[in-house]
């Protein structure tokens, strides 16, 4: 008998990812290009959407190739993506309407002023389970349609598409199927998150027309057979990246958390069934929901940037030439020496939704060193982490007794070890590091009977290391008010225009 595989497509920020997993869960190959960033103005950021889609369609065989493998070995595809960031397309042609624009652009923050002071601001956030932000598409939608008003009577007559990227690689898979699952709908703001429905409120409030909109699926489930990129294969499962990293982490019982370190950061507790309401800065989202399933909840606390911190101290400073060396570089002192960088590039996310916040870099003397600024690079992103957690402990009634990490910067000891000494429990990584393509490969060959059940699936998961706390407390008290005094001089300071 022919061995059967499960690929994952991993659409994320700075690249795509198409990897190959086996029965057991083990990476077997992956094959990866970067895309470029745009940053036209300040704040705001873009990706060519052709370019992403061109790239799929190189990694496609080159992921087979480099398996050993053929189409007709791969069980399904399924797909995580980076979230929020926007794009409109012709229905007739498949060309994008400019560039797509990705989830850190902060332009639309004058436009978020005016709508938190409309009439149904509060049924809208009610409804959605988000506070109005520049993080979110719905925003985003109102603003591309604003700018050409041709567009918008495009888009009535269902001339002009909207979707987030795994719309977008779906209907390039699929030729022309114009599809969304329940996780990337809910961080549109134009999700009812209790029918799973578009919420003619919320569309009527941005000005969106449902004619440009996906179909809704579950999660898990066969959304339809790719006749390119992986012709003949189902597309078995499409996630938000978060989403699909929790499901990658097993955590499917209500009270499980996990914490992906990529880009940004973002923190999930699976709630179950249950919509939790957060009163401490928390977002309220779907976590998954499988074919013929109610969909499970979770609480999430995103943090904007932490691996995108080290990029632009690599690339925009220049103080170190790959991102593995901020963790020697950092190593080359004790502390901080007094200096902290809070990177409020696009804002403060969760805990505070701070859309007007800019970064800061505090405490500054002649003592301060490269390796000072290293260490506060990644202290920042332990120090973030440590707000989310404490707003999710307060919010679920529960203390967090031990954190499951992933991502690409959960390769830096030093930043692990800061994470568990500020937080004070331990800090558990996986044997499986890649887990929103896990969490993808896994929806997707539930979807199609490759895997039978969820429990199966927990019997993958293995540790492969852990951080335990060393930090004094007084110590951690001391950090943990200087960091509290640095965030608080980010308030403020762009003003409208």
């Amino acid at each position: 008998m022919t061995e059967r595989y499960v690929v994952a497509i991993d659409q994320g920020t700075t690249s795509t990812r198409c990897i190959v997993f086996d029965r057991r869960g083990r990476l077997v190959s992956l094959a990866q290009h970067e895309h470029k960033q745009y940053y036209p103005k300040p704040g705001w950021v873009e990706h060519d959407a052709a370019e992403i889609w061109r790239n799929v369609e190189k990694l496609a065989p080159e992921a087979l190739r480099n398996a050993g493998i053929t189409e007709d070995q791969v069980a399904a595809v399924g797909i995580a993506n980076q979230r929020e960031t926007t794009l409109l397309w012709e229905r007739d042609t498949g060309v994008p309407v400019g560039h797509a624009i990705v989830w850190q652009d902060t332009r639309t923050d004058d436009l978020v002023r005016d709508l938190l002071g409309a009439e149904g601001a509060k049924t809208v956030e009610h409804d959605s389970g988000l506070p109005i932000a520049t993080y979110f598409s719905g925003p985003r939608v109102r603003w591309m349609l604003d700018q050409r008003p041709e567009l918008r009577e495009r888009a009535e007559r269902g001339e002009i598409l909207f979707g987030t990227m795994e719309t977008w690689l779906i209907w390039k898979l699929t030729g022309g199927l114009h599809v969304t699952d329940v996780t990337n709908a809910s961080r549109t703001m134009l999700l009812d998150v209790h029918t799973l429905d578009w919420s003619p409120v919320a569309l009527e409030f941005f000005g969106i027309p449902r004619a440009m909109l996906p179909e809704i699926r579950p999660s898990v489930g066969v959304f339809g057979t790719a006749v390119a990129g992986f012709p003949g294969v189902r597309i078995g499962a499409a996630l938000g990246d978060q989403q699909a990293a929790l499901f990658g982490q097993t955590c499917f019982s209500p009270g499980e958390a996990k914490c992906t370190y990529g880009t940004g950061s973002f923190l999930l507790l699976n709630t179950g069934q249950e919509l939790v309401r957060s009163t401490h800065g928390l977002l309220s989202t779907v976590a998954y929901q499988i074919e013929g399933g109610q969909a499970a909840y979770a609480l999430e606390g995103s943090i904007a940037i932490t691996g995108s911190l080290v990029q632009w101290f690599r690339d925009q400073l220049e103080l170190i030439a790959s991102a593995p060396e901020i963790e020697t570089l950092a190593r080359t002192v004790a502390d901080n020496g007094g200096c902290y960088i809070v990177p409020a590039f696009s804002g403060l996310y969760a805990p505070y939704w701070r859309s007007e916040a800019r970064g800061v870099i505090v405490g500054l003397t002649s003592y301060i060193t490269k390796g000072h600024l290293a260490r506060a690079v990644l202290e920042a992103t332990a120090w973030q982490t440590r707000e989310v957690v404490d707003a999710m402990n307060a919010d679920s009634g529960l203390d967090l007794t031990t954190l499951r990490v992933d991502g690409g910067m959960t390769a830096d000891n030093l930043l692990m070890q800061s994470i568990a000494d500020v937080l004070d429990v331990p800090v558990v990584r996986p044997l499986a590091a890649e887990t929103v393509s896990l969490g993808a490969a896994y929806a997707a060959g539930l979807a199609v009977g490759y895997w039978p059940d969820l429990e199966g699936l927990r019997q993958n998961w293995h540790r492969a290391a852990q951080w335990l706390p060393t930090m004094d407390p007084q110590v951690r008290a001391t950090e943990y008010r200087n960091w509290q005094r640095a965030v608080e001089r980010t308030f403020d300071w762009t003003r409208p225009s």
